[in-house]
């Protein structure tokens, strides 16, 4: 994009706000990314003041989250789409691809019902339409199973006609009508625009105007080169004419702190303002380091009647519009973005709403006991086997042990208490930075094998195998560059009467310390690693975004799915607390 194309609508933007101070409140400073950490492709709407988004998941479960909001700054967790197993029967687990699964959707309301369309890629027989209905997006239970529709095509809209009929298009960019109840779709589809010659046109969005048939979509590929471009037409089905100012919201070309700006969403607030929300990454230029991938950013919209929307450029500190006062009066029992994890797992409670697991899980691996989180073993440890067709049993398709959230802050700390007495070699527990099973940091308790060492097993009264290994902390990571080399250190003696706590803290907006200590005795905190958040961007996901957690794992012990008896991990108080948000590559939000 030329410079000059950029001063241009940065001053029509302004512009427009100066033209209508006379009639409104003043202007509202807030900071971007408003949700932080993985949330691509959102898509968002407002019903009767409360304003609603749904982001891209791709394999993590549950998945399809929806988020709610009074104010556009606090925003809360209220339910999944796609929440039970048996909503897709067998699909999870049959699919191969790290970046696969469930890709951008599309949240509408219409007629009391809220609609989330989507497309699931990786299915073993081709990608999958879907079409998740709900009258209460508050709740998990009350999103349908989904309506399928054939599709060979990502990013689905949803358009109602004025004659109700109901559309999607994707892309492409191509249109169908489609049957909500039966899935069924026009044939063949129509094609309505190209874009401007950039390429991958997609995540398409209608709108319809003083007349006006809008066609947003994005174009350039998610990454340096996105951005966001307009048409219109008198007609649905066109002929559609380009904004000669195109593209309407980018970038790209810049050396801002934002970047890969696209694939956005236009929805207006209770006094008929118009706003919108796009992904973008906080990596600058060198787009190099971003453990957070893409993530939601809030921009103002001036549409003036019969006029082409302006978008403001997306910046960390914006001005716009009065935002409506804060708010966080919202039903449900999920927890806001931005607020800090403080959970003990009581015994018979629910998993929390916020923790996510990479593929649906295995029945009865995760459960709340007495002693906290209850995480049973998985065969395959976080890398297992992804791309092998000959040990499928190990590729994590089945059940990864791994639970975790998202990382929602460029400086944070997590930590977790670990209860571990692994009976067999190679039983490991422990917590990571997880991108993909190819892009992940790691510190594991572990039992090594091993000669006797008496000060360093599971327990001085265990026999066998166990008292013959070596318990052991063990840092290993991998990803994209080159990790650092894998370090153990033996477990203390003195730490063996109590839970280990295991801590993943960044030691500054580009790496992650990993420590352990006794749970009893922070202050004898032993540095295990340190490594680069470049090990966790891009590389097999650039999609995604960080999630930091814990697992369990037996790496490869046993047969089939099984691990050997023994190797089950209790996490408890498990904390997350954000500690600062990078908004520019200087400026931190404490």
């Amino acid at each position: 994009m030329k410079f000059s194309s950029l001063v241009n609508t940065h001053l029509a933007f302004l512009a427009s706000v100066v033209s209508s101070t006379a009639v409104q409140p003043a202007n509202s400073t807030y900071y971007n990314p408003v949700l932080p950490g993985w949330h691509s492709d959102p898509s968002c709407t407002q019903v009767d003041g409360t304003f609603f988004c749904a982001t891209s998941t791709f394999i993590s479960f549950p998945g399809l989250p929806i988020y709610a909001s009074k104010d556009l700054i606090n925003w809360k967790l209220i339910s999944h789409a796609w929440n039970r197993e048996s909503q897709l029967p067998g699909i999870s687990w049959n699919t191969t691809g790290q970046q696969q699964g469930m890709y951008a959707s599309t949240l509408r309301h219409r007629d009391g019902v809220f609609y989330v369309i989507c497309e699931y890629l990786g299915t073993g027989n081709g990608d999958l339409g879907v079409v998740f209905k709900s009258s209460d997006p508050f709740s998990d239970e009350a999103w349908s199973d989904p309506v399928t529709f054939p599709t060979t095509k990502i990013d689905p809209d949803l358009f109602w006609d004025d004659d109700g009929k109901a559309y999607v298009a994707t892309q492409g960019i191509i249109l169908q009508e489609i049957n909500l109840e039966t899935g069924e779709v026009s044939q063949p589809p129509i094609s309505l625009w190209n874009g401007t010659g950039g390429v991958w046109p997609e995540g398409p969005h209608i709108y319809k105007k003083d007349g006006w048939y809008y066609l947003m979509i994005a174009e350039g590929g998610t990454e340096l080169d996105h951005s966001i471009t307009i048409a219109r037409s008198r007609a649905l089905t066109g002929p559609y004419e380009a904004y000669e100012n195109n593209p309407i919201l980018t970038n790209k070309g810049t050396d801002e702190y934002f970047q890969t700006v696209g694939h956005g969403d236009l929805f207006q607030d209770h006094n008929g303002n118009w706003w919108g929300m796009c992904l973008a990454t906080r990596s600058g230029p060198d787009f190099e380091i971003y453990p957070m991938g893409r993530e939601a950013v809030l921009f103002p919209v001036t549409w003036n009647e019969g006029e082409w929307p302006v978008l403001q450029p997306v910046r960390g500190e914006m001005s716009g519009w009065p935002l409506p006062p804060p708010n966080r009066e919202l039903p449900g029992d999920g927890p806001f973005n931005s607020d800090p994890d403080v959970y003990d797992f009581a015994e018979g409670t629910a998993i929390p709403r916020n923790l996510v697991y990479w593929r649906v899980p295995r029945a009865g691996a995760f459960s709340t006991t007495k002693n906290g989180l209850l995480v049973v073993p998985s065969r395959n440890n976080l890398t297992g086997t992804p791309f092998s067709t000959t040990t499928p049993e190990l590729t994590g398709q089945q059940g990864l042990s791994f639970i975790g959230r998202r990382q929602t802050d460029t400086l944070f700390r997590f930590s977790v208490d670990l209860t571990f007495a692994p009976q067999h070699a190679n039983q490991e527990a422990g917590v990571t930075v997880f991108l993909t099973q190819a892009n992940h940091i790691d510190l594991g308790v572990v039992l090594l094998p091993g000669k006797n060492s008496s000060s360093t097993c599971p327990s001085r009264r265990k026999r066998g195998e166990a008292a013959s290994a070596r318990l052991a902390l063990r840092f290993r990571a991998e990803g994209t560059g080159v990790p650092p080399p894998p370090r153990v250190v033996g477990v203390p003696l003195e730490w063996l009467d109590g839970p280990i706590r295991l801590q993943i803290e960044t030691a500054n907006a580009t790496h992650y310390n990993l420590a352990a200590m006794p749970a009893a005795d922070p202050s004898a905190a032993i540095l295990v690693g340190t490594a680069s958040g470049g090990l966790v961007s891009g590389g097999n996901g650039s999609f995604v975004g960080s999630l930091v957690g814990a697992y369990a794992t037996c790496n490869g012990e046993g047969s089939g799915v099984e691990c050997p008896s023994g190797g089950e991990a209790s996490f408890a108080r498990w904390r997350y607390e954000g500690q600062g948000q990078y908004v520019s590559a200087m400026k931190v939000v404490r």
